[in-house]
């Protein structure tokens, strides 16, 4: 999410005539609405047609991810192996898919080894800084996303999916609507400079609005379990946010990569999804633990 639109600081418009179909946070608005809506039609035609072929979608983002993660360690100096990450990621989706947590576990186990082993003949010389980096990147993308195979797994495994994207969605659409509009006092100007308290407040509404409404109508769950989702969802996605701001803002880039316009790059977009994935998976688990 370029530039954390979950808040943004309102601004004036000013500019040439060809620059304003740029929105107030300089994100070309159309392109971008084009873009999601794009992505959104993908997320909803693999989910309730062939589940699994919604396995692949997911695993394409995490691949650019992790590229883009690669390429802007590698500006640092840092190497991150992308054949055993972007191997042992397929291997724990799958596993978490087909047959459960246990296996996919130690697929992350054989993936931190493999790293281990993979870096050995590069030399003494810096091993540990890239081991860092390397398992770092293995948790921060596969180790959290893994949470979305386990949840499509279960027999309402599209309709659980769906919930957690829409939450999700709902406080990135939230915030930048409510920042661009009424964003006035920084929340974290030290990490992310235009995300605002108005912004957050924004991402709330969103958040319990849509889990007090999808939770009870997808799942025939209780309004009170929607409304502890959604504020699990605000919180996770700012969070999510702030962190990947912070790993940009060390690594001094804006965004990480420009495969989506308005969008930037491929963890630009997951950064709020792969933190609420393992919250979402266990409130859904615990308030309905089985299909309905």
């Amino acid at each position: 999410m370029p530039e954390d639109p979950g808040g943004q600081l309102a601004e004036g418009t000013a500019g040439p005539a060809n620059e304003r179909k740029r929105s107030r946070t300089g994100r070309n608005l159309p392109v971008a609405v084009a873009i999601g809506v794009l992505l959104g039609g993908l997320v909803l035609v693999t989910l309730f047609t062939v589940k699994a072929t919604f396995l692949a979608y997911v695993g394409f983002f995490i691949a650019v991810g992790l590229w883009e993660l690669r390429q802007a360690l590698a500006d640092r100096g840092i190497n991150l192996p992308l054949i055993p990450l972007a191997a042992g990621c397929a291997a724990m989706f799958t596993l978490a898919y087909w047959y459960g947590a246990q296996p996919a576990l130690a697929a992350l186990a054989i993936t931190a080894l493999v790293l281990m082993a993979w870096r050995l003949p590069g030399g003494a010389q810096g091993y540990l800084r890239d081991m860092t980096a390397s398992v770092f990147a293995l948790a921060y993308v596969p180790m959290l996303g893994v949470f979305v195979p386990l949840m499509l797994s279960r027999p309402d495994g599209a309709r659980r999916t769906l919930i957690f994207i829409l939450l999700t969605v709902c406080s990135d659409i939230g915030g930048y609507f409510a920042g661009i509009l009424a964003g006035r006092h920084p929340m974290a100007p030290g990490i992310s400079p235009k995300k605002t308290w108005e912004g957050l407040g924004g991402s709330t509404v969103a958040c319990l609005a849509a889990g007090a409404i999808t939770l009870p109508w997808l799942l025939h769950a209780h309004v009170w379990q929607g409304l502890v989702l959604g504020a699990a969802a605000v919180a996770a996605a700012t969070v999510g946010d702030l962190v990947e701001s912070m790993i940009k803002r060390d690594l001094g880039i804006k965004d990480m990569g420009r495969v989506f316009p308005g969008h930037g790059g491929a963890l630009d977009r997951m950064d709020s999804l792969v933190f609420f994935a393992p919250i979402a998976w266990l409130l859904l688990t615990v308030f309905v633990p089985h299909a309905r």
